[in-house]
Protein backbone atom coordinates (compact mmCIF):
# COMPACT_ATOMS: atom_id res chain seq x y z
CA UNK A 1 0.00 0.00 0.00
CA UNK A 2 1.46 3.59 -1.23
CA UNK A 3 1.50 6.38 0.94
CA UNK A 4 -0.91 8.13 -1.17
CA UNK A 5 -3.40 5.28 -0.69
CA UNK A 6 -2.67 5.74 3.43
CA UNK A 7 -3.31 9.37 3.42
CA UNK A 8 -6.76 8.77 1.37
CA UNK A 9 -7.97 6.38 4.06
CA UNK A 10 -10.80 7.34 6.42
CA UNK A 11 -10.31 3.71 8.25
CA UNK A 12 -6.02 4.87 8.20
CA UNK A 13 -6.78 8.42 9.25
CA UNK A 14 -9.07 7.10 12.12
CA UNK A 15 -6.43 4.56 13.52
CA UNK A 16 -4.30 7.00 13.37
CA UNK A 17 -6.16 8.77 16.20
CA UNK A 18 -7.18 5.90 17.92
CA UNK A 19 -3.50 5.30 18.05
CA UNK A 20 -2.78 8.75 19.25
CA UNK A 21 -5.29 9.18 21.81
CA UNK A 22 -4.89 5.65 23.52
CA UNK A 23 -0.75 5.91 23.75
CA UNK A 24 -1.33 9.38 25.38
CA UNK A 25 -4.12 7.41 27.98
CA UNK A 26 -2.09 4.74 28.25
CA UNK A 27 1.41 6.91 30.04
CA UNK A 28 -1.92 9.18 31.77
CA UNK A 29 -2.74 6.11 33.95
CA UNK A 30 0.35 3.95 33.91
CA UNK A 31 1.85 6.20 36.26
CA UNK A 32 -1.13 6.63 38.69
CA UNK A 33 -0.79 3.22 40.62
CA UNK A 34 3.35 3.60 40.70
CA UNK A 35 3.74 7.81 41.43
CA UNK A 36 2.21 7.69 44.80
CA UNK A 37 3.54 4.04 46.12
CA UNK A 38 7.04 4.90 44.68
CA UNK A 39 6.93 8.73 46.33
CA UNK A 40 5.60 6.90 49.58
CA UNK A 41 8.78 4.49 49.35
CA UNK A 42 11.17 6.71 48.50
CA UNK A 43 10.49 9.28 51.43
CA UNK A 44 9.63 6.32 53.77
CA UNK A 45 6.42 8.02 54.93
CA UNK A 46 4.58 5.28 56.89
CA UNK A 47 2.21 7.62 59.16
CA UNK A 48 -1.18 8.78 58.72
CA UNK A 49 -0.74 12.18 59.11
CA UNK A 50 2.16 11.39 56.37
CA UNK A 51 -0.31 10.00 53.98
CA UNK A 52 -2.23 13.46 54.50
CA UNK A 53 0.84 15.39 53.66
CA UNK A 54 1.58 13.07 50.45
CA UNK A 55 -2.07 13.52 49.19
CA UNK A 56 -0.57 17.19 48.66
CA UNK A 57 2.82 16.23 46.79
CA UNK A 58 1.25 13.46 44.59
CA UNK A 59 -2.09 15.46 43.56
CA UNK A 60 0.11 18.52 42.62
CA UNK A 61 2.45 16.46 40.38
CA UNK A 62 -0.26 14.55 38.90
CA UNK A 63 -2.01 17.76 38.05
CA UNK A 64 0.81 19.22 36.64
CA UNK A 65 0.27 17.86 33.31
CA UNK A 66 -3.56 19.29 33.33
CA UNK A 67 -1.84 22.85 34.01
CA UNK A 68 0.16 22.82 31.22
CA UNK A 69 -2.86 21.26 28.98
CA UNK A 70 -5.19 23.86 30.02
CA UNK A 71 -2.65 27.10 29.05
CA UNK A 72 -2.04 25.23 25.49
CA UNK A 73 -5.24 23.90 24.40
CA UNK A 74 -6.89 27.26 23.20
CA UNK A 75 -2.99 28.14 21.66
CA UNK A 76 -3.18 24.76 19.60
CA UNK A 77 -6.73 25.22 18.55
CA UNK A 78 -6.06 28.59 16.86
CA UNK A 79 -3.03 26.99 15.62
CA UNK A 80 -5.18 24.56 13.70
CA UNK A 81 -5.83 27.25 11.90
CA UNK A 82 -3.03 28.13 10.31
CA UNK A 83 -1.02 24.31 11.10
CA UNK A 84 -3.27 21.68 10.06
CA UNK A 85 -3.73 18.98 12.32
CA UNK A 86 -1.20 16.65 11.03
CA UNK A 87 1.70 18.27 12.51
CA UNK A 88 0.15 19.37 16.12
CA UNK A 89 -0.20 15.29 16.53
CA UNK A 90 3.08 14.66 15.34
CA UNK A 91 4.31 17.32 17.69
CA UNK A 92 2.25 15.84 20.17
CA UNK A 93 3.13 11.80 19.99
CA UNK A 94 7.24 13.34 19.87
CA UNK A 95 6.85 14.83 23.70
CA UNK A 96 4.38 12.00 24.51
CA UNK A 97 7.77 9.58 23.60
CA UNK A 98 9.56 12.38 25.89
CA UNK A 99 8.11 12.24 28.78
CA UNK A 100 8.07 7.88 28.70
CA UNK A 101 11.41 8.14 28.69
CA UNK A 102 11.91 10.67 31.60
CA UNK A 103 9.46 8.83 33.96
CA UNK A 104 11.23 5.73 33.14
CA UNK A 105 14.70 7.06 33.89
CA UNK A 106 13.44 9.75 36.36
CA UNK A 107 14.32 9.23 40.44
CA UNK A 108 13.24 12.41 42.18
CA UNK A 109 9.99 14.21 43.01
CA UNK A 110 11.30 16.95 40.36
CA UNK A 111 12.25 15.33 37.36
CA UNK A 112 9.21 13.00 37.44
CA UNK A 113 7.22 16.28 37.75
CA UNK A 114 9.02 18.11 34.81
CA UNK A 115 7.80 14.02 32.76
CA UNK A 116 4.21 15.17 33.72
CA UNK A 117 4.59 18.62 32.67
CA UNK A 118 5.74 17.43 29.31
CA UNK A 119 2.94 15.26 29.01
CA UNK A 120 0.45 18.09 29.64
CA UNK A 121 2.15 19.67 25.99
CA UNK A 122 1.53 16.09 24.11
CA UNK A 123 -2.04 15.92 25.55
CA UNK A 124 -2.77 19.34 24.06
CA UNK A 125 -1.47 18.67 20.68
CA UNK A 126 -2.72 15.09 21.05
CA UNK A 127 -6.22 15.89 21.96
CA UNK A 128 -7.61 19.23 20.03
CA UNK A 129 -5.92 18.12 16.96
CA UNK A 130 -7.26 14.24 17.26
CA UNK A 131 -10.79 15.01 17.70
CA UNK A 132 -10.99 18.07 15.56
CA UNK A 133 -9.56 15.62 12.72
CA UNK A 134 -12.72 12.90 12.90
CA UNK A 135 -15.07 15.93 13.07
CA UNK A 136 -14.00 17.52 9.96
CA UNK A 137 -13.46 14.14 7.89
CA UNK A 138 -17.32 12.81 9.31
CA UNK A 139 -19.72 15.67 8.24
CA UNK A 140 -22.81 13.68 8.51
CA UNK A 141 -24.09 13.68 11.78
CA UNK A 142 -25.50 9.96 12.74
CA UNK A 143 -21.83 9.07 11.08
CA UNK A 144 -19.82 11.28 12.94
CA UNK A 145 -21.48 10.07 16.38
CA UNK A 146 -20.67 6.75 15.64
CA UNK A 147 -16.96 7.68 15.14
CA UNK A 148 -16.48 9.80 17.62
CA UNK A 149 -17.85 7.38 20.39
CA UNK A 150 -15.29 4.68 18.97
CA UNK A 151 -12.76 6.89 18.75
CA UNK A 152 -13.24 8.21 22.40
CA UNK A 153 -13.49 4.28 22.98
CA UNK A 154 -9.16 4.53 22.71
CA UNK A 155 -9.34 6.67 26.29
CA UNK A 156 -11.10 3.96 27.61
CA UNK A 157 -9.00 1.80 26.30
CA UNK A 158 -5.49 3.22 27.51
CA UNK A 159 -7.19 3.87 30.33
CA UNK A 160 -8.23 0.22 31.07
CA UNK A 161 -4.78 -1.39 30.63
CA UNK A 162 -2.93 1.57 31.77
CA UNK A 163 -4.04 0.85 35.50
CA UNK A 164 -2.97 -2.82 35.87
CA UNK A 165 0.32 -2.63 33.45
CA UNK A 166 1.67 0.10 35.82
CA UNK A 167 0.82 -1.78 39.13
CA UNK A 168 1.16 -5.23 38.18
CA UNK A 169 4.50 -4.63 36.05
CA UNK A 170 5.89 -2.25 38.62
CA UNK A 171 5.09 -4.55 41.97
CA UNK A 172 7.04 -7.19 39.92
CA UNK A 173 9.72 -5.34 38.44
CA UNK A 174 10.01 -1.60 39.65
CA UNK A 175 9.25 1.95 37.61
CA UNK A 176 11.28 1.73 34.27
CA UNK A 177 9.41 -1.72 33.03
CA UNK A 178 6.63 0.02 32.35
CA UNK A 179 7.04 2.93 31.08
CA UNK A 180 9.84 1.44 28.43
CA UNK A 181 7.32 -0.97 27.24
CA UNK A 182 4.77 2.77 26.59
CA UNK A 183 7.96 4.50 24.89
CA UNK A 184 8.08 1.77 21.96
CA UNK A 185 5.00 1.43 21.53
CA UNK A 186 4.70 5.43 20.94
CA UNK A 187 7.82 4.72 18.48
CA UNK A 188 6.03 3.10 16.66
CA UNK A 189 3.27 5.59 16.47
CA UNK A 190 5.58 8.42 15.14
CA UNK A 191 6.16 6.20 12.20
CA UNK A 192 3.07 5.05 11.60
CA UNK A 193 1.99 9.04 11.68
CA UNK A 194 4.95 10.09 9.26
CA UNK A 195 3.38 7.10 6.63
CA UNK A 196 0.04 8.01 6.89
CA UNK A 197 -0.67 11.66 7.47
CA UNK A 198 0.03 14.21 4.87
CA UNK A 199 2.30 17.33 6.59
CA UNK A 200 1.84 19.28 3.44
CA UNK A 201 -1.42 20.21 2.31
CA UNK A 202 -2.37 22.75 4.57
CA UNK A 203 -5.89 24.83 4.39
CA UNK A 204 -5.57 28.26 5.59
CA UNK A 205 -8.81 28.75 7.25
CA UNK A 206 -10.89 31.14 7.79
CA UNK A 207 -12.10 33.19 10.99
CA UNK A 208 -16.10 32.25 10.78
CA UNK A 209 -18.23 33.93 13.84
CA UNK A 210 -19.38 30.36 15.19
CA UNK A 211 -15.83 29.25 15.87
CA UNK A 212 -13.95 31.89 17.32
CA UNK A 213 -13.29 32.27 20.56
CA UNK A 214 -15.75 35.18 21.56
CA UNK A 215 -18.46 33.30 19.99
CA UNK A 216 -17.23 30.23 21.44
CA UNK A 217 -17.19 31.84 25.56
CA UNK A 218 -20.75 33.89 24.63
CA UNK A 219 -22.73 30.99 23.44
CA UNK A 220 -25.05 29.39 26.62
CA UNK A 221 -24.70 25.74 25.33
CA UNK A 222 -21.42 25.24 24.57
CA UNK A 223 -21.17 26.60 27.61
CA UNK A 224 -23.36 24.13 29.44
CA UNK A 225 -21.97 21.35 27.50
CA UNK A 226 -18.14 22.45 28.63
CA UNK A 227 -19.48 22.69 32.48
CA UNK A 228 -21.13 19.08 32.21
CA UNK A 229 -18.06 17.68 30.45
CA UNK A 230 -15.90 19.49 33.21
CA UNK A 231 -18.25 17.73 36.17
CA UNK A 232 -18.46 14.46 35.06
CA UNK A 233 -14.61 14.41 34.89
CA UNK A 234 -13.87 15.92 38.00
CA UNK A 235 -15.02 13.10 39.83
CA UNK A 236 -12.19 10.85 38.21
CA UNK A 237 -9.52 13.71 38.52
CA UNK A 238 -10.43 13.81 42.43
CA UNK A 239 -10.43 9.80 43.14
CA UNK A 240 -7.41 8.91 41.32
CA UNK A 241 -4.72 10.47 43.27
CA UNK A 242 -6.96 10.50 46.51
CA UNK A 243 -7.93 7.01 46.62
CA UNK A 244 -4.46 4.75 46.17
CA UNK A 245 -3.34 6.75 49.66
CA UNK A 246 -6.88 6.19 51.42
CA UNK A 247 -6.82 2.63 50.25
CA UNK A 248 -2.89 2.20 51.99
CA UNK A 249 -4.30 3.07 55.27
CA UNK A 250 -7.50 1.85 55.63
CA UNK A 251 -7.99 -1.15 53.09
CA UNK A 252 -4.83 -2.07 52.74
CA UNK A 253 -4.50 -3.95 49.40
CA UNK A 254 -1.79 -5.16 47.50
CA UNK A 255 0.46 -3.51 45.06
CA UNK A 256 -1.12 -4.59 42.01
CA UNK A 257 -4.38 -4.02 43.76
CA UNK A 258 -4.01 -0.70 43.26
CA UNK A 259 -3.81 -0.80 39.83
CA UNK A 260 -6.77 -3.35 39.21
CA UNK A 261 -9.26 -1.26 41.28
CA UNK A 262 -9.63 0.93 38.01
CA UNK A 263 -10.60 -1.43 36.00
CA UNK A 264 -14.40 -0.93 36.58
CA UNK A 265 -13.92 2.41 35.94
CA UNK A 266 -12.23 1.59 32.33
CA UNK A 267 -14.40 -1.14 31.45
CA UNK A 268 -17.53 1.70 31.99
CA UNK A 269 -15.87 4.25 30.01
CA UNK A 270 -15.25 1.91 27.28
CA UNK A 271 -18.61 0.78 26.87
CA UNK A 272 -20.57 3.78 27.14
CA UNK A 273 -18.56 5.89 24.57
CA UNK A 274 -18.69 2.58 22.27
CA UNK A 275 -22.43 2.01 22.59
CA UNK A 276 -24.13 5.18 23.66
CA UNK A 277 -23.15 7.36 21.12
CA UNK A 278 -25.69 6.29 18.66
CA UNK A 279 -28.24 5.97 21.59
CA UNK A 280 -27.82 9.53 22.50
CA UNK A 281 -28.32 10.47 18.96
CA UNK A 282 -31.38 8.11 18.75
CA UNK A 283 -33.33 9.74 22.26
CA UNK A 284 -31.93 13.09 22.87
CA UNK A 285 -28.42 13.55 23.75
CA UNK A 286 -29.72 16.55 26.99
CA UNK A 287 -31.42 13.21 27.84
CA UNK A 288 -28.66 10.97 27.80
CA UNK A 289 -26.55 13.21 29.71
CA UNK A 290 -28.82 13.89 32.28
CA UNK A 291 -29.00 10.26 33.12
CA UNK A 292 -24.93 9.69 32.87
CA UNK A 293 -24.52 12.79 35.70
CA UNK A 294 -26.64 11.41 38.12
CA UNK A 295 -25.07 7.70 37.38
CA UNK A 296 -21.80 10.05 38.22
CA UNK A 297 -22.79 11.69 41.41
CA UNK A 298 -24.99 8.36 42.65
CA UNK A 299 -21.46 6.70 42.49
CA UNK A 300 -19.11 9.16 43.33
CA UNK A 301 -21.64 9.33 46.93
CA UNK A 302 -21.14 5.51 47.01
CA UNK A 303 -17.19 4.96 46.83
CA UNK A 304 -16.16 5.73 50.30
CA UNK A 305 -18.77 3.43 51.97
CA UNK A 306 -17.07 0.61 51.03
CA UNK A 307 -14.52 -1.43 53.21
CA UNK A 308 -13.68 -4.37 50.88
CA UNK A 309 -11.62 -3.85 47.54
CA UNK A 310 -14.86 -5.90 45.96
CA UNK A 311 -17.23 -3.14 47.35
CA UNK A 312 -15.52 -0.90 44.96
CA UNK A 313 -16.69 -2.34 41.48
CA UNK A 314 -20.55 -1.20 41.69
CA UNK A 315 -19.60 2.25 42.35
CA UNK A 316 -16.27 2.43 39.80
CA UNK A 317 -18.27 0.84 37.39
CA UNK A 318 -20.88 2.77 37.93
CA UNK A 319 -18.98 6.23 37.56
CA UNK A 320 -16.78 5.24 34.20
CA UNK A 321 -19.90 4.26 32.76
CA UNK A 322 -21.54 7.61 33.38
CA UNK A 323 -18.52 9.57 32.17
CA UNK A 324 -18.75 7.41 29.22
CA UNK A 325 -21.94 8.06 28.15
CA UNK A 326 -21.80 11.89 29.22
CA UNK A 327 -19.10 12.36 26.55
CA UNK A 328 -20.29 9.66 23.92
CA UNK A 329 -23.47 11.98 23.88
CA UNK A 330 -21.76 15.71 24.39
CA UNK A 331 -18.45 15.73 22.53
CA UNK A 332 -20.11 14.57 19.15
CA UNK A 333 -22.43 17.63 19.83
CA UNK A 334 -19.98 20.48 20.50
CA UNK A 335 -19.03 19.63 16.31
CA UNK A 336 -22.51 20.15 15.54
CA UNK A 337 -23.04 23.45 17.28
CA UNK A 338 -20.12 25.22 15.09
CA UNK A 339 -20.38 23.04 12.18
CA UNK A 340 -18.52 25.52 10.14
CA UNK A 341 -15.48 23.62 7.64
CA UNK A 342 -12.19 23.10 8.96
CA UNK A 343 -13.51 25.13 12.06
CA UNK A 344 -13.00 22.69 14.59
CA UNK A 345 -10.44 23.49 16.26
CA UNK A 346 -11.62 26.03 18.89
CA UNK A 347 -14.52 24.35 20.06
CA UNK A 348 -12.40 21.02 20.91
CA UNK A 349 -9.53 23.07 22.63
CA UNK A 350 -12.49 24.62 25.01
CA UNK A 351 -13.89 20.78 25.55
CA UNK A 352 -10.12 20.03 26.38
CA UNK A 353 -10.03 23.31 28.36
CA UNK A 354 -12.76 21.83 30.86
CA UNK A 355 -11.38 18.36 30.85
CA UNK A 356 -8.07 19.88 31.90
CA UNK A 357 -9.71 22.27 34.45
CA UNK A 358 -10.84 18.91 36.05
CA UNK A 359 -7.27 17.11 36.15
CA UNK A 360 -5.30 20.51 36.98
CA UNK A 361 -8.15 21.34 39.78
CA UNK A 362 -9.32 18.18 41.00
CA UNK A 363 -6.48 16.69 42.28
CA UNK A 364 -5.04 19.80 43.92
CA UNK A 365 -8.68 20.54 45.50
CA UNK A 366 -9.07 17.45 46.36
CA UNK A 367 -6.09 16.14 48.19
CA UNK A 368 -6.69 19.56 50.24
CA UNK A 369 -10.07 18.86 50.98
CA UNK A 370 -9.10 15.16 52.12
CA UNK A 371 -6.68 16.93 54.88
CA UNK A 372 -9.23 19.11 55.83
CA UNK A 373 -12.47 17.22 55.77
CA UNK A 374 -11.57 13.60 54.69
CA UNK A 375 -11.21 11.27 51.74
CA UNK A 376 -15.34 10.52 52.34
CA UNK A 377 -16.64 13.94 52.46
CA UNK A 378 -14.91 14.70 49.39
CA UNK A 379 -16.86 11.89 47.67
CA UNK A 380 -19.94 12.78 49.35
CA UNK A 381 -19.55 17.21 47.86
CA UNK A 382 -17.99 15.46 44.18
CA UNK A 383 -21.30 13.17 43.97
CA UNK A 384 -23.88 16.17 45.23
CA UNK A 385 -22.22 18.93 42.91
CA UNK A 386 -22.76 15.98 39.35
CA UNK A 387 -26.58 15.70 40.46
CA UNK A 388 -27.24 19.40 41.31
CA UNK A 389 -25.85 20.05 38.07
CA UNK A 390 -28.81 18.16 36.04
CA UNK A 391 -31.20 20.80 35.69
CA UNK A 392 -28.88 23.12 33.74
CA UNK A 393 -28.30 20.30 31.27
CA UNK A 394 -32.54 21.08 30.49
CA UNK A 395 -31.82 23.96 28.51
CA UNK A 396 -29.90 21.79 25.97
CA UNK A 397 -33.53 20.75 25.21
CA UNK A 398 -34.96 24.07 23.69
CA UNK A 399 -33.68 26.97 20.92
CA UNK A 400 -34.24 30.43 22.01
CA UNK A 401 -37.18 29.17 24.23
CA UNK A 402 -38.55 27.45 21.36
CA UNK A 403 -38.71 23.64 22.03
CA UNK A 404 -37.29 20.84 19.37
CA UNK A 405 -38.78 18.79 17.17
CA UNK A 406 -40.09 15.76 18.78
CA UNK A 407 -37.65 13.51 17.19
CA UNK A 408 -34.92 12.76 20.18
CA UNK A 409 -31.90 13.06 17.19
CA UNK A 410 -32.56 16.91 16.89
CA UNK A 411 -31.60 18.22 19.87
CA UNK A 412 -30.63 21.49 18.55
CA UNK A 413 -31.82 22.51 14.81
CA UNK A 414 -34.72 19.97 13.46
CA UNK A 415 -32.92 19.98 10.53
CA UNK A 416 -29.04 20.72 9.92
CA UNK A 417 -27.78 22.62 7.10
CA UNK A 418 -26.33 20.12 4.44
CA UNK A 419 -22.93 20.11 4.27
CA UNK A 420 -21.28 19.39 1.02
CA UNK A 421 -18.22 17.29 0.58
CA UNK A 422 -14.75 19.03 1.29
CA UNK A 423 -13.24 19.55 -1.65
CA UNK A 424 -9.72 19.38 0.27
CA UNK A 425 -9.06 17.69 3.80
CA UNK A 426 -6.51 19.35 6.04
CA UNK A 427 -4.24 16.51 6.69
CA UNK A 428 -5.54 14.16 3.54
CA UNK A 429 -6.13 14.20 0.14
CA UNK A 430 -8.69 14.92 -2.36
CA UNK A 431 -10.04 11.43 -2.57
CA UNK A 432 -12.25 10.82 0.51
Amino acid sequence: MSFEVLRNSKFILVSVVYLSLFLDNILLTVVVPIIPDYLYTLEGNATVDAETDENGRVGFLLSSKALVQLVLNPVIGSLTGTLGYARPLLIGSVNLLLAALLFAFGQSYEVLFLARSIQGVSSACIGVSGMSLVASRYSEEEKRSKIMGFVLGSIALGVLLGYPIGSILYDLSGKTAPLLLVSVAIVFLIFFQLAALDFHTIKQQKTEPRTNWMYLLSDKKIIIVSGAIWSSTSAMAILEPCLPLWLMTHVKPKKWQLGTVFIPDSIGYLVGTNFFGMVAYRIGRYKTAIFAMLLVGVSAILVPLATTMSQLVIPHLGMGLGIGIADAALVPLLASLVDQEDGYGPVYSLQQVAVSLAYSLGPIIGGEMVREIGFAWVMWVVGIVNIAYCPLLGYLASKDGKPLAQDGRKDYDAVQKPTTKYERFYDSDDTL
